[in-house]
């Protein structure tokens, strides 16, 4: 005779509040450090946009030290001016539409001219933080929110390359400069860098922009065999393949 089964206990209204509350204390810490996170890297970029803006009127880039600073702004510098005319037009615009309304008047005012030093700080952050070669590395920047950090020794090969569209990939990172790299670095292992807001990521291969890019691998494929690496540079598609006989 089998034994009588013993049924089973529902969890009851008040063990499923207890569990979802348990729930919602786990996930507010969560929550809270990444909106800490996120306000965080808006802080530190708008810091940096201003005091780019400082370098620029100062003559002063910034991290080139011993180094040779190669630029990439040339590249943008149409879009740039024409994005912060558009907004100043905009704003001028919106003003006198607003004139009859005080409060409105002055919350659009202040979001425009906000708009408008932003677009004159991420120009003055591509003119005062260039690329910078030195003796053993490689240094990319892309306005105020990218920094990577290259060692000459991980290069495996470097060539000028003209590319209009970049399509995102794992491993991957493109520096466009108006929408177009012209040189592409392929390295032997994974360089880091941390995006927008904080988080590190590795690549292997990244495209960027440099307003003497023909002079730019010159140099770095004679430093890189001046330390030994004696691959040759491409400045070119590769060849086709010879077809089979």
């Amino acid at each position: 005779m089998n034994p009588p089964r013993t049924p089973e206990t529902p969890e009851t209204p008040k063990t499923q509040g207890t569990q979802g509350a348990r729930g919602a204390r786990k996930s507010t810490p969560a929550f809270l450090g990444g909106a800490h996170r996120v306000g965080r890297a808006l802080v530190r970029h708008e810091l940096l946009l201003l005091a780019s803006l400082f370098r620029w009127m100062a003559r002063r880039p910034h991290g080139v030290g011993e180094g040779r600073a190669f630029g990439y702004a040339r590249g943008q510098g149409a879009m740039m001016l024409g994005l912060g005319f558009v907004c100043v037009v905009e704003t001028v615009t919106v003003s006198v539409l607003l004139s009859g309304h005080p409060t409105a008047h002055l919350v659009f005012l202040v979001l425009d001219l906000y708009t408008v030093l932003v677009v004159a700080g991420l120009h003055a952050a591509s003119v005062t933080r260039p690329h910078v070669l030195t003796d053993t590395a490689l240094r990319l920047r892309r306005f105020a929110s990218v920094d990577l950090l290259v060692p000459l020794a991980a290069v495996s090969s470097v060539r000028r390359e003209l590319c209009l569209t970049h399509e995102r990939k794992d491993g991957e990172l493109s520096l466009e400069s108006g929408s177009r790299t012209t040189v592409t670095l392929e390295l032997s292992h994974d360089a880091q860098y941390l995006t927008f807001l904080g988080r590190p990521r590795a690549v292997r291969l990244v495209r960027f922009h440099a307003d003497d890019a023909e002079v730019l691998v010159r140099e770095i494929d004679r430093l890189r065999r001046a330390g030994g690496d004696v691959t040759p540079v491409r400045s070119g598609p590769s060849p086709l393949p010879a077809r089979p006989g």
